[in-house]
C-alpha cells in the first residue's frame, strides 16, 4: 500500500499546487449547507475541492460516488473516465 502511495504521489508532483482562497472556504460551507438541507453529508474537504473546481471551472476527476450525490445539487462538473464532463 504505501508503495503504491509513493509511485501516486510522485506522479501527482507534475501538477503546481493550486492555491485556496478565501473565498473557497465560504464557498464551501455554503456546499456544505446546501447539501446537509436536503440530506447529503460530506466532508469538508470534499466541500472544499467542490468550491475550488466550482471557481476554477474544472470537472472533478474522483471514483468517489460521494460526488455524484453532490453534483445534483452543485454547480459542479465531473470527469468522467470515458473523457467526457457530466454535471
Amino acid at each position: 500500500m504505501r508503495r503504491g502511495f509513493i509511485a501516486l504521489r510522485d506522479r501527482l508532483r507534475a501538477f503546481p499546487d493550486e492555491r485556496l482562497e478565501t473565498e473557497d472556504f465560504a464557498r464551501a460551507a455554503e456546499h456544505f449547507n446546501t447539501c446537509r438541507a436536503r440530506g447529503i453529508q460530506g466532508s469538508n474537504t470534499a466541500f472544499l475541492i467542490c468550491a475550488v473546481a466550482e471557481r476554477r471551472g474544472v470537472p472533478i476527476l474522483t471514483t468517489d460516488a460521494d460526488f455524484t450525490r453532490y453534483a445534483m445539487v452543485l454547480p459542479i462538473a465531473l470527469h468522467t473516465t470515458k473523457g467526457t464532463s457530466r454535471l
